[in-house]
């Protein structure tokens, strides 16, 4: 990488380093991410700017002759790098037992890698991690939307005591094709009640179809007192 840089270089890093970050950006605009094109052209635009920077400045490296201070310049897309951490953390959300963003911060992170190579003049290396990571967002769409996903969900039955066995709960969440992964027994002897948590998954092209039958029957449970169903999200299987 050459010390000195002339407009046409800048003018060019600019240019890619706006290509690479609307690519990306336009990928998660389509797909209904708040971190979408304006999001990642900036944070592109950002790390891209800072590496032109830190060029520009290349020439007051190190410690002068005259000065006890000493500039070291890779602090400076360090600094960008710890920046965007903490969007990519503000991007990240945890509901319940699903958490959402992972990829959206993993985006932004790379967008930042991005721009500073693309900032530093590296454009090869630059131009082929766009394209390698607009594959990954793009193209392993379609792949990962046949890997096999299953819905989870909890479900909470209080019921008068004696009225209902474990196994007799398991048989018919069985027969309803639900795959148990985890279930618990609480007894309150002063309401004579006992009340069953289940975590349950089933294959999600199902969607809820099949859920209605099995909770009407739940419903008409003898001595049933409380039943809470509560949708947790998607899982790999």
């Amino acid at each position: 990488m050459s010390p000195e840089i002339h407009r046409q270089q800048i003018a060019l890093r600019l240019l890619l380093t706006v290509i690479a970050g609307g690519l990306l950006g336009m990928e998660r605009s389509k797909t209904g991410h708040f971190a979408g094109l304006r999001t990642t052209l900036l944070v592109t635009l950002a790390a891209s700017i800072s590496m032109i920077q830190m060029n520009l400045l290349i020439q007051t490296n190190g410690k002068p002759q005259d000065s006890y201070a000493v500039m070291d310049l890779m602090r400076l897309p360090l600094g960008i790098l710890t920046g965007v951490g903490f969007i990519g953390a503000g991007a990240i959300v945890r509901k319940n037992e699903m958490v959402v963003g992972i990829t959206t911060a993993s985006t932004l992170w790379l967008a930042t890698v991005i721009g500073l190579r693309l900032g530093g003049g590296q454009v090869i290396p630059g131009s082929v991690s766009t394209i390698l990571g607009f594959f990954v967002l793009w193209g392993l769409r379609q792949f990962e939307e046949r890997i096999e996903l299953h819905q989870l969900a909890e479900l909470c039955i209080t019921i008068a005591e004696n009225r209902l066995a474990p196994q007799d709960l398991r048989q018919l969440l069985e027969e309803a094709k639900f795959h148990i992964k985890s279930i618990s027994i609480a007894h309150d002897v002063s309401e004579h009640c006992k009340t069953f948590d289940c975590q349950v998954r089933w294959p999600s092209e199902r969607g809820n179809v099949d859920i209605l039958p099995v909770l009407t029957e739940l419903e008409h449970l003898p001595g049933l007192i409380k039943m809470e169903w509560k949708s947790i999200g998607t899982a790999p299987n």
